[in-house]
């Protein structure tokens, strides 16, 4: 019954024609307090609501973009009612959709219950897998009707979003995460690539279609994640450095500056250490002295002003 009355109430505002911050003062002051906008599913109605033509309402879609501004409603709901959408026929929609992506794709985040977290990861999976089916939809049609500008241009834009979106190993972090939740979804993504990649062979724009295949690639590497191990950095370490300022800090704390630099200077030259390094170690011995210095003698305090000097 709710989402009854929340759908009225949306369509009122359209009727009206309330801006987005009338229509969020209005629909705050007429649904209880403390109810989330989530359990309600507010994005999804917006978003129904928006798609009824073929062309979205303006109006509504403001409502949509200024929920997610002001976060009344979360990414991951807004990622699970985008993803429900599949009609890619109608190309004004599927590109307002992807524009309303764009407005928080590149920080997603989640601060809450760990099953809020989660909800994040499969929604991200959702429209991975949403994604995968706009571009098999279109190679499709490519395919049947031969070549189009606005069908490659529709293409075009869903093979950026899954690239954007699949270019950052926190995203295809978080994907990993929703499939090994739920080993069940993960055949939904396989067989949308496996859509795409029969679908490639119909697109004659050459440069869209190693694009694609690069996306495609991305996403096959996601179940290989936790068996890829990059070399561990390394970093040579300097000790003579560290106990010239542990001497200086607590053995001279009066003496001047520069025959301190001067030393220092020597040290670095004789060790070879580079610049970065050798700050990097003038930091880490300063303040291991301080971080020291409560179980340790009160002198080794001092060593963190020697940094001062």
């Amino acid at each position: 019954m709710k989402v009854v009355n929340l759908k009225q109430a949306i369509l009122q505002a359209w009727k009206e024609r309330w801006s987005d911050y009338q229509w969020a003062i209005n629909i705050k002051k007429n649904f209880p307090k403390g109810a989330t906008w989530d359990y309600l599913n507010l994005a999804e109605a917006l978003m129904e609501q928006a798609m009824i033509g073929p062309s979205p309402n303006p109006l509504i879609l403001s409502y949509l973009k200024y929920a997610i501004s002001s976060q009344m409603v979360s990414y991951s709901s807004v990622l699970t009612a985008l993803s429900k959408f599949d009609d890619f026929s109608r190309e004004l929609c599927v590109k307002s959709l992807l524009e309303i992506m764009d407005m928080f794709c590149h920080r997603l985040s989640c601060h809450g219950k760990a099953e809020e977290c989660i909800g994040l990861c499969r929604a991200l999976l959702g429209v991975v897998v949403w994604l995968l089916q706009g571009c098999a939809w279109y190679c499709e049609k490519l395919r049947e009707l031969g070549p189009s500008a606005s069908t490659e241009a529709s293409l075009r834009a869903c093979q950026e979003r899954l690239h954007t979106l699949m270019n950052s190993s926190k995203n295809r972090a978080l994907v990993h995460i929703a499939r090994l939740e739920d080993q069940g979804s993960w055949s939904n993504v396989e067989q949308s690539v496996l859509r795409v990649t029969e679908g490639l062979s119909s697109l004659t724009n050459q440069t869209l279609r190693n694009k694609l295949e690069e996306s495609l690639s991305l996403v096959k590497g996601i179940p290989m994640m936790l068996s890829e191990q990059s070399e561990p950095t390394f970093h040579p370490s300097f000790p003579s450095v560290h106990a010239f300022i542990m001497l200086e800090g607590t053995m001279n704390l009066t003496g001047e500056t520069q025959p301190l630099v001067e030393q220092l200077m020597m040290i670095k030259r004789m060790q070879r250490v580079p610049t970065p390094l050798f700050v990097l170690e003038i930091w880490k011995a300063c303040f291991t002295g301080l971080i020291e210095s409560p179980e340790g003698t009160e002198e080794l305090k001092w060593t963190a002003f020697t940094f001062l000097k």
